[in-house]
């Protein structure tokens, strides 16, 4: 084992010197190709006709300075609106999905639901059911609080991506080999025993990555209910545009949006790497 010890690491073979010089390569022609391109629009841009008045109607920095503050407290509503309509969807998705792969003949009806419920709501644009639960609904002259907007463009936000998200379950769910259901029925398990205990923990680790997307998804559509009533970022941004007759308030919402959204995109792209490298 002394011996082992002092010998040292293996010379690399001529393989892996030509697949390190091959990844050298790449990496220095993507980084010059990226720096010419921003260094053509670096100095190209500034040279369109229109650029100083774009540049003072969409990137003013006294303006951004002055209403960054107002909107991050807006977007404080739209952190909230996400984190209580996304329990809400991952339980109603995932009862949605288990409900489209029941096989008792006495359940088909809540199968025929489940199956009505997602095309109608992945057929139908989310800002389109955005109006019409939000404008509808609070149209029957429901007693306050029942009549808010808060709660019927989450109840909008909720349906629509539950529609979403139960189909992604029921891709994991379909994910899963026969055999391990039939090996687990054998084993003298209940067909609601199987579901809980050998699919659905299988299914759910599948999923992760989808599901993330469409995290970052209703993080985004959130902005939807400024339509309705509520004065989260997008419809502060726009009071603020009506304020100062400038554009800056939208650019500085967008990088909010963009700091909030990167981060979580490359999170799911990591781990949709992960589980490629897991499953080959």
């Amino acid at each position: 084992m002394t011996e082992a010890r002092t010998r040292g690491p293996l010379p690399r073979t001529r393989r892996q010197i030509y697949e390190d010089r091959l990844r050298r390569r790449s990496l220095l022609i993507a980084g010059g190709s990226t720096a010419l391109v921003f260094g053509a629009l670096f100095l190209l841009i500034p040279l369109a006709p229109g650029w100083e008045k774009v540049q003072r109607v969409f990137f003013n920095g006294e303006v951004f300075a002055r209403t960054l503050p107002g909107l991050l407290e807006a977007f404080v509503l739209d952190v909230a609106i996400f984190a209580w309509s996304v329990p809400m969807i991952a339980v109603l998705g995932l009862l949605v999905a288990l409900a489209r792969d029941v096989s008792n003949p006495a359940l088909y009806p809540l199968r025929i639901f489940a199956t009505v419920f997602t095309d109608v709501f992945r057929g139908v644009p989310v800002v389109l059911t955005v109006y019409l639960i939000g404008f509808g609904i609070p149209g029957l002259g429901l007693p306050r609080p029942w009549n808010s907007p808060y709660i019927w463009g989450t109840v909008a936000l909720v349906l629509t991506y539950s529609a979403y998200v139960a189909e992604i379950f029921r891709s994991g769910i379909e994910s899963v080999h026969a055999s391990q259901r039939a090996a687990a029925q054998s084993l003298g398990l209940r067909d609601k025993d199987v579901m809980r205990y050998v699919i659905l923990p299988q299914a759910i680790r599948r999923v992760v990555p989808a599901q993330m997307n469409m995290l970052i998804a209703l993080q985004k559509d959130v902005a939807l209910l400024s339509f309705i009533g509520p004065v989260e970022i997008f419809r502060q941004a726009g009071v603020y545009k009506s304020l100062m007759a400038n554009f800056t308030p939208y650019v500085g919402a967008a990088l909010i949006f963009l700091a909030v959204t990167v981060p979580a995109t490359r999170y799911a792209d990591y781990l949709l790497a992960k589980q490629r490298r897991q499953r080959s």
